[in-house]
Order: structure tokens, then C-alpha cells, then sequence
């Protein structure tokens, strides 16, 4: 996916990759944003930056919150999606192979635009945009529409107008960015709810009102997660057609179920991030910190990739024996409490 530049929200110097904030837009959202100085954009995008600059802000806060939640959701992996300070591509390599990181990336930064579009229009925020008043249906039982409908439609036209602005040509890694992006976009539709609000005396709720409201991000950031780990890995097919040669997707195993719409898709295998290699973007899991008692991939066999693990002490000043006080306030004791921390080797 690709934005402000998200060619430049992401990966530039290869025409595949997308996504992620560079750091040198850290402050769009604070500044005024002049979209011919933003290199890259491609014509599309530029006349969408232009004829929409008041939710770009909005825009670049999508990608970060995107980010973040990857990097929440990889935290105890080997590839804990690392970002590079001082360079474009602020993956580095790790998004020039069309490998399920890359699928999960792409899904998460264009759920993240979309969320973010969505919420700063039900906030008023972008002059340009508001509640959604048109898919409403009958109220239901003791309850009655209020409040603001929050306009995925609106959120999702714009990540899908901006993220796809480059995924325009017929080759496969487009088809899987494209395909990837709209997963994720379609989590935020999928993850909607009807929020609801009491009035009434003493908290009553002789009158409830309700608003289709998105979840918190880190739902949907659960949800991406569990169709990262259930990806489907496609193969690539060449045909020609009127326009040339095209290529395109089909699954490589037909004894499993085909992806849906939902799902992400990819097509080549991941390294296993174990040790640096600058060529595939892998910092290795050298020095990070592992869980001495689990059994998964952040446990210290796992992660560490079977070179075993280093311990260390650390004390540590907490809070504690915190007591109420009648009337208001709490006081608390400094303890100082040791910890084992255990690193890769």
C-alpha cells in the first residue's frame, strides 16, 4: 500500500513496496502539507492529496497507528517489525518479498488509514467529512439511532484510493498488495458495532440511544494477526491478455480452502530472521529478551533460535502497599523487587 507518499509512508526505493510513515514525516499532522514537496506521489495521488489535504494529516496518523500495532502484535517474534531510523524504506528490505510479513503489513497500515480517516470525520476534525446518516435500517427495541455513526465508507474509499494509487500494474506483486490492503480495510467493516448510550434520571436508561461505533485498533490488530498466522500461500500464473502479459494468483494447495476476500495472501517463503542479514532486512534475535517459561516462539528456545540465552538481575523501584486515604487520595511505598531477565545469546 502505498500513501503521502505512502511510498513514502513506507519502502521507496522499490516500486513494490508501501506503507509505514518515513521519519520524516513524523510532523506531518502538525504542519501544513504542501503536496507537490512530497516526493514520490505518483499523478494519482497527487490529485488526491490536493483535492483532499485536510484529512492527509489524518492519513499519515493511519500509517503510525498501523505501525504500532504491529509492532505490538510481533513484539515477542523473531521479526518483531523493526523499523530503521534515517532511511525511506523504514522496514528496510524486509518488504521487497512478497512474504506473509510483508501481507500483514500492508493489511494493518491500510486498516490503520481507513480507522483513522473514519475517526477524525466522527470527530469533526476534517471539515471535509462527517457521521454516517445513510445505513442506519430501523432502530431496534427500547433504543433509538443518536449520537455519530461513525463513515467507514468514507475512511475505506480513502485508504483504497491512496494506498492502491501504485498497485496498478499486472504483475503479482501488485495483486497481492491490492488483495491485502482490501483485507484489511474489510476488518474494519467487519469489526463495527452498535455503541449505545443511557439518558434518563439516576442513569435510568428511560431513553437509549445508539451509534455504529469501529472497535478499539488493537481488535483489529488481534483479528490481522490471526489471519497472518493462517495465511494462504499463493502460486504465480502468467496469461496473456488484450493489454499483454498478466499475472496472477491461485492457491498453491488445492486440498485446503481457498482465501476469501478476507484473508491474506502470499507467495514467498520468509527467512527465519534468526541472524542479521542486511540483504533480507533481518536483525537477528541477538540481545532480545525471551520468556524462560513459554513454549511458543517467544520462548527463549524459540526465539533465540536454539543458541540459548543469557541471565541477568535487574531491581527494580516499583510502587507498593499503596493505601486509600479518606478523602481523596492514595499514598504508596517505594520497594525495590529483583527480577530475571533472560536475552538471546
Amino acid at each position: 500500500m502505498h500513501s503521502v507518499r505512502y511510498c513514502d509512508f513506507v519502502n521507496c526505493h522499490c516500486p513494490y513496496r508501501s506503507l509505514a510513515v518515513g521519519h520524516q514525516y513524523s510532523s506531518l499532522g502538525s504542519q501544513p502539507i504542501l503536496c507537490g514537496s512530497i516526493p514520490g506521489l505518483v499523478p494519482k495521488q497527487l490529485r488526491f492529496c490536493r483535492n483532499y489535504v485536510e484529512i492527509m494529516p489524518s492519513v499519515a496518523e493511519g500509517v503510525k497507528i498501523g505501525i504500532q500495532e504491529c509492532q505490538h502484535q510481533f513484539r515477542g517474534r523473531r521479526w518483531n517489525c523493526t523499523t530503521v531510523n534515517d532511511n525511506l524504506a523504514i522496514f528496510g528490505p524486509v518488504l521487497d518479498k512478497a512474504t506473509r510479513e510483508s501481507s500483514f503489513v500492508h493489511a494493518i497500515a491500510s486498516a490503520g488509514v481507513a480507522f483513522a480517516v473514519t475517526r477524525a470525520c466522527a470527530e469533526g476534525s476534517a471539515p471535509i467529512c462527517g457521521c454516517d446518516n445513510r445505513h442506519k435500517g430501523p432502530p431496534g427495541e427500547g433504543w433509538k439511532w443518536g449520537g455519530c455513526s461513525e463513515d467507514v465508507e468514507f475512511g475505506t474509499m480513502v485508504s483504497r484510493e491512496f494506498a492502491d494509487a501504485r498497485e496498478n500494474r499486472p504483475d503479482a506483486r501488485s495483486a497481492m498488495n491490492r488483495h491485502n490492503n482490501e483485507a484489511g480495510r474489510m476488518s474494519l467493516n467487519e469489526k463495527m458495532f452498535l455503541k449505545c448510550k443511557c439518558h434518563g434520571l439516576s442513569g435510568s436508561c428511560e431513553v437509549k440511544t445508539c451509534w455504529w461505533s469501529q472497535p478499539n485498533f488493537r481488535v483489529i490488530g488481534d483479528y490481522m494477526k490471526d489471519k497472518y498466522d493462517s495465511a494462504s500461500e499463493m502460486v504465480v500464473e502468467k496469461h496473456r491478455e488484450s493489454r499483454g502479459w498478466v499475472e496472477t494468483l491461485r492457491p498453491k494447495y488445492n486440498y485446503f480452502k481457498p482465501p476469501t476476500e478476507r484473508d491474506l495472501v502470499y507467495y514467498e517463503t520468509s527467512p527465519n530472521f534468526c541472524d542479521p542479514n542486511p540483504q533480507t532486512g533481518s536483525f537477528g534475535t541477538r540481545d532480545r529478551v525471551c520468556n524462560l517459561t513459554s513454549h511458543g516462539i517467544d520462548g527463549c528456545d524459540l526465539l533465540c533460535c536454539g543458541r540459548g540465552h543469557n541471565t541477568r538481575t535487574e531491581r527494580r523501584k516499583e510502587k507498593c502497599d499503596c493505601v486509600f486515604h479518606w478523602c481523596c487520595y492514595v499514598s504508596c511505598k517505594e520497594c525495590v523487587r529483583v527480577y530475571d531477565v533472560h536475552t538471546c545469546k
